[in-house]
């Protein structure tokens, strides 16, 4: 029996980033062996065991064929007389199909550290285009290493497995796995622009892909399209070292130009609430967390009014306070904030511009929680004050306070 460390931990290592987690594969063993050598089994669809001490996970090198369309469609083949090379010639990329034997040795069939130095994302054999999570996780790869090109060849298989339908037999979960990944790497702009080149983006994301190509008004968006804006935007996100609620936001916030008739062009009067209705089936269609769904339709329907709030009187800023649920969920409104900032500084030569809207509501909202609500209940009813009345007392208390802090 050998054991080999392989796949991401051996990549990092080799280009002198922290490794977190430790992935090993065994050669010349059965599942019995492992067993009795107190590994526990937890592979439902090939053997991978547990050590017994480190918990790390340890897979029986394999082979694998493949029998449907889609990521399930596998069969595999674990056994004692798997090599090696057959395990790692079943990997998605090179540069992650380099193993490290226990003598501190390198296995590389596949070129791996050339690819390495030459910064190129390759695939190891034809029989990447047997499983299209692949083109996800080269996508994310992108977005992770941003100064990874992806070679040719690689280029034209993804586009044929576009082509012959292979991403359209993703499942959902997968998808949101991978993209969310994506969104939380280094640029994550990397991931949209390959996954566009290859033609997977308008199968997996069409509300996404169609928004390149539509311009907006020059004097708001020097970058004109809006598809590019989007990049800028995402990319602002990850500088800003936004959480994925955030960045999911800037992803869907202007879904609603793609459908904008060109005749309408450069404007898009409603597109706020075109992109909430587009962002919710998306969500849906990609089973999103809550959490991001519902940040991202906030942005999505209020992010113009957030951007133009500095022209806001007390009285509309607690309005928008209040549609934006700023009073029950204060950490969320931030976070709102946050990619209306994401927002306004993705934009051509706007990078390093100052957002005083984000201080500003954040002011104002300190304003109106400072009102004591209840005791202004209390007085309401004890005037004879009631129902919806009592509300619009606290509403006006709450403009007060704030046209003496921030107006």
């Amino acid at each position: 029996m050998q054991v080999f460390e392989v796949g991401g931990a051996v990549r990092d290592a080799l280009l002198g980033l922290p490794v977190h987690d430790r992935d090993w594969v065994v050669v010349g063993a059965s599942p019995q062996a492992l067993v009795d050598a107190g590994y526990l089994p937890v592979g439902r669809d090939f053997p991978v065991f547990l050590h017994p001490q480190t918990r790390e996970e340890y897979a029986l090198a394999r082979t694998e064929r493949k029998t449907a369309p889609g990521y399930h469609g596998f069969s595999v083949h674990a056994a004692p007389e798997v090599t090696l090379e057959q395990d790692l010639a079943r990997r998605d990329l090179t540069v992650n199909a380099i193993a490290r034997g226990e003598d501190g040795q390198l296995v590389d069939p596949f070129g791996g550290q050339r690819d390495l130095q030459a910064r190129v994302l390759r695939h190891v054999t034809e029989a990447f285009r047997e499983d299209p999570v692949r083109i996800l996780r080269l996508a994310r790869f992108a977005a992770r290493f941003p100064d990874f090109s992806v070679a040719p060849e690689t280029q034209t298989l993804m586009r044929a497995m576009v082509a012959e339908g292979e991403v359209d037999a993703l499942v959902a979960e997968r998808v949101w796995q991978e993209l969310a990944r994506g969104l939380m790497a280094a640029r994550p702009s990397r991931m949209l622009e390959v996954l566009r080149d290859c033609g997977a983006l308008a199968r997996l994301l069409p509300e996404v892909d169609r928004l390149w190509g539509v311009p907006q008004r020059a004097e708001y968006h020097p970058e004109v399209d809006t598809g590019t804006h989007l990049l800028l935007v995402l990319d602002m996100a990850a500088r800003l070292q936004a959480p994925l609620a955030v960045r999911f936001a800037c992803l869907v916030h202007d879904l609603g130009k793609g459908t904008t008739l060109p005749e309408e062009w450069p404007r898009h009067i409603g597109h706020e609430g075109r992109s909430v209705r587009l962002l919710q089936g998306l969500a849906q269609r990609l089973r999103v967390p809550v959490d991001c769904r519902e940040l991202a339709e906030v942005v999505a329907r209020e992010h113009g009014n957030i951007h133009r709030s500095g022209e806001f009187g007390a009285a509309a800023l607690v309005r928008l306070l209040e549609r934006c649920d700023a009073f029950r969920k204060p950490a969320r409104f931030d976070e709102v904030l946050l990619a209306c900032e994401c927002d306004a500084r993705g934009r051509g030569g706007l990078s390093e511009s100052a957002y005083p809207q984000r201080p500003r509501l954040l002011a104002a909202l300190a304003a109106a929680q400072s009102v004591d609500t209840a005791r202004v209940s209390a007085e309401a009813l004890a005037q004879g004050v009631k129902g919806q009345a009592v509300g619009e007392r606290i509403h006006a208390a709450r403009v007060a306070a704030v046209e003496a802090a921030c107006v």
